[in-house]
């Protein structure tokens, strides 16, 4: 009995980033897949969080309850770490674009935006202050420079860091997305 899911010869269909007819349009979605580098963080982050609760409940079994709820509590804010930077991204729905950080969301309705473009310019790398060369997915909103929103897609961002490619589709997907809802 073949299992044509588990075998390697079946060929890489286009059509499995699309969305099903049946979706609902008016649910927040990423038109890409997390990264390596993002999830490979968070898995390493997720590890180190199942050794702290294992701490945590030797720690309540041998000592304070107190000191326990502590190590609890570190363990909580590594997970919630953790999800919080897999959440990270550009989601898009029928009602708008929004770009999730770590710690800021912000949400702007189609009607505000005037264009989405890719652009050759310098980007930061993983985010981190040194800037390289690279492509940028920028967002131009109404009665704003284009200088003022931080770019939504990077080259060099954890999702697309020596993925070209995956950029490329993650860029068209959501220029198409503000080509069917946006005004300008």
């Amino acid at each position: 009995m073949p299992l044509p899911f588990l075998t390697a010869d079946r060929a890489f269909e286009a059509t499995d980033d699309v969305a099903l007819p049946f979706d609902d349009r008016d649910h927040w979605r990423r038109p890409y897949r997390p990264g390596p580098w993002r999830v490979g963080v968070a898995a390493v982050l997720l590890l180190l969080a199942s050794y702290v609760l294992f701490a945590a409940v030797i720690i309540a079994l041998t000592d304070s309850p107190s000191e326990a709820a502590v190590v609890l509590g570190v363990a909580v804010l590594v997970i919630v770490g953790a999800l919080r930077l897999l959440r990270m991204g550009v989601w898009v729905s029928a009602r708008g674009v929004r770009r999730v950080g770590f710690l800021v969301t912000r949400t702007v309705p189609w009607e505000q935006v005037v264009a989405v473009r890719t652009a050759q310019q310098p980007v930061r790398w993983l985010g981190l202050p040194r800037t390289v060369q690279g492509q940028a997915l920028t967002l131009v909103r109404q009665g704003r420079a284009p200088e003022d929103l931080p770019p939504l897609l990077t080259t060099h961002n954890a999702d697309f860091l020596a993925r070209g490619q995956a950029f490329d589709r993650a860029a068209d997907a959501v220029e198409a997305w503000a080509a069917e809802h946006a005004r300008g």
